[in-house]
């Protein structure tokens, strides 16, 4: 039976999961894996504790408001894919030597699509010694809207992903004032499961994680244009050259994870950024939410180490 995967929503930066379907990797590596879409990243989440599909991609984010809401939740990251923050400060101007502080005082339009962005965002500004309360932000339009509205002058920096952070790059209306993924370690996204299918379907959750580690090593030695050419099924949208531009400035933000083990530095960071943004009440331990042993058994097998 094929392991169901849930896609959390499409995005560029989701690269990798779009790569081990086109490349074959699951194929190669023994593993069937169907891909279904969903509606929105909650009701992900829900399907997969409901049993409704094995696996989804997600933020650890979704993992730690499981079990902060449900102390009994099985709800487990198991393979870690995309390892830093991939979000931007898209400025009109440029601004090189652009400080947290300078978004005091500018219109500035945040991420609304999701939370994690914002959540990121504030607890950088909140270590400048900044109350994020302070800015004057917009938020409620889309990340579409918002970088509409800074080439029409109605905002000074907007906060998004790709391609919109390359679009506007490349039209000359934008400017890269911050890169999160600068921040470092950040655990963005992840395959999750249920700890009982873990155990139930070992064997498979083992072959796919190895199909990951596969697609991540795939992602670091191609060219941006050849992945653009590669994965362009999935965002026909996209025009090539902002494809390629976009992976290739993923791929030296060190974006994609060099393997899959989850590392506890970037969950930290993820979970101090909840804590101070109000998502989350209380500390939840590492090994609550994460299981890295396929990840480790999978790297031990290719000859790496932590």
């Amino acid at each position: 039976m094929a392991i169901r995967l849930s896609e959390n929503f499409r995005a560029l930066f989701y690269a990798p999961f779009y790569a081990a379907h086109a490349i074959g990797a699951y194929h190669a590596e023994g593993v069937d894996v169907t891909l279904e879409s969903s509606a929105d990243p909650a009701q992900t989440a829900a399907a997969l504790r409901a049993g409704e599909v094995d696996v989804m991609w997600g933020g650890p984010l979704r993992v730690l408001l499981t079990h902060a809401q449900d102390p009994t939740a099985d709800s487990v990251c198991f393979c870690d894919v995309i390892a830093r923050d991939p979000f931007f400060i898209i400025g009109r101007t440029p601004r090189p030597k652009f400080q947290i502080s300078d978004l005091l005082g500018i219109r500035f339009g945040s991420v609304a699509e999701v939370p994690t962005p914002w959540l990121c965002l504030q607890d950088d500004i909140r270590r400048a010694g900044i109350d994020p309360a302070t800015l004057n932000r917009r938020n409620g339009p889309t990340m579409a809207e918002n970088a509409a509205a800074l080439r029409g002058g109605a905002l000074d920096a907007v906060q998004v992903f790709q391609p919109y952070a390359e679009e506007l790059i490349a039209s000359g209306a934008g400017h890269v004032w911050y890169a999160a993924a600068d921040r470092g370690l950040t655990a963005y996204t992840v395959l999750v499961t249920r700890r009982t299918l873990l155990e139930q379907r070992r064997d498979e959750l083992l072959a796919m994680t190895r199909a990951m580690y596969r697609a991540l090593r795939w992602m670091a030695a191609t060219p941006g244009s050849d992945i653009a050419r590669a994965l362009g099924e999935f965002f026909p949208a996209v025009a090539p050259d902002i494809f390629a531009a976009a992976i290739d400035r993923y791929r030296a933000l060190q974006l994609f994870a060099p393997d899959p083990v989850l590392q506890r530095e970037g969950f930290d960071r993820l979970q101090s950024a909840m804590r101070s943004g109000g998502a989350l009440n209380r500390p939840i331990e590492f090994d609550v939410c994460v299981d890295n042993s396929l990840a480790r058994e999978v790297l031990a097998a290719a000859g790496g180490g932590e």
